[in-house]
């Protein structure tokens, strides 16, 4: 029998083929909507893949037709798009919507969107609990508009029920851009040592997409308006995740450990590198939703460092990840500066 017919929007990306498997799963009906209309191989013939762009005039009404059980969006971002679901409450039976940990900032507001400032790295309490306080509202930035999302979506109330998942950082395959990548590149290049900043002690609480999908299969079988944090069982050290990453290839790489933040030529800089760890209380899920993760990280990772490796085959990490290009730039594999940072700091030894 039937749980329902759920929609999900951004059906293609990294969250939304992992959400599809874990709804089918449940015994839901599930319609796939994504720009390009496209399907995981994985997926089975019971899936309806459709085209769809949500930020066209009426098309995502006129796509909904009747409407639906649950709404699960994977691509929300800002008041707008909280005003378009809003809207069409009355053909949404309930909504999952993905936010984000960027949403929090520590008690002299400081938050992801400070990191780079002088003194302006987050001293959040550790674990964060969803009643820690969010940045204000805006659209300035990535923070500023989800939170701006939840409010609005949140406002509804009893109108539009909405789970909103505050998600860490997300990892597994089909990533377009994976942090694991710093460590795996490294691996396949032949590099026998790196260099770790805030001595190897940063962490950036991790969530697999599992995971993730575990939450929205749960958060759609209990309707209701709240947020919840989302992250796995672990939250590991930026040193833990290397070491997890060569067990992978089975190699052991020497970790040299920077005492404090990287310099501006980036060496010591990777992509979970803070001053301060960012860990996320997963107590309400658990309470909530009866939440028990699917995967650990380490458990998870021979998969995500399989798909890494198979994306570079052939390929420039540049081609094959240009959004990790852009978001932390040519300084990430600057192996000539890393060398000269290391001829120096062996002098000094």
């Amino acid at each position: 029998m039937s749980k329902g017919n759920a929609w999900i929007l951004g059906a293609t990306g990294q969250i939304g083929r992992a959400a599809v498997q874990a709804l089918v799963e449940d015994g839901w009906e599930v319609t796939a909507a994504s720009r390009g209309g496209g399907r995981d191989a994985g997926w089975d013939d019971a899936v309806r893949a459709t085209a769809l762009d949500r930020d066209a005039d009426g098309a995502l009404a006129a796509a909904l037709g009747e409407g639906c059980d649950v709404l699960v969006d994977m691509v929300a971002y800002g008041g707008g798009h909280a005003r378009q679901l809003t809207g069409l409450a009355d053909r949404i039976g309930s909504a999952v919507v993905i936010s984000s940990g960027a949403v929090y900032e520590d008690d002299r507001g400081r938050g992801f969107d400070t990191q780079d400032e002088p003194d302006g790295s987050p001293r959040y309490p550790v674990p964060i609990p969803e009643t820690q306080r969010t940045v204000a509202a805006g659209d300035a930035t990535y923070g500023t508009r989800k939170i701006r999302l939840e409010q609005d979506l949140l406002a509804a109330g009893d109108a539009l029920p909405v789970t909103l998942l505050r998600a860490g950082a997300i990892h597994g395959v089909h990533c377009r851009s994976p942090r694991e990548l710093y460590f795996v590149k490294r691996l396949l290049d032949g590099r026998g040592r790196r260099v770790l900043s805030y001595g190897g002690t940063s962490r950036f609480h991790p969530v697999h997409v599992s995971n993730l999908a575990e939450l929205i299969r749960l958060a759609a079988g209990r309707p209701g308006s709240r947020v919840l944090n989302a992250g796995d069982p672990q939250a590991p050290t930026v040193t833990e995740i290397g070491e997890a990453v060569d067990a992978v290839f089975g190699r052991r790489t020497e970790t040299v450990l920077m005492a404090g933040a990287p310099g501006e030529d980036g060496v010591g800089s990777t992509p979970w590198s803070a001053a301060h760890p960012i860990v996320y209380d997963m107590t309400a899920a658990e309470q909530e939703l009866g939440y028990r993760p699917v995967t650990g990280y380490a458990q998870s990772l021979p998969a995500t460092v399989e798909w890494i490796s198979a994306q570079l085959e052939g390929r420039d990490w540049r081609e094959a990840y240009p959004v990790m290009l852009r978001a932390y730039g040519e300084k990430l594999f600057d192996y000539a500066a890393e060398d000269a940072w290391l001829a120096t700091y062996d002098r000094k030894a």
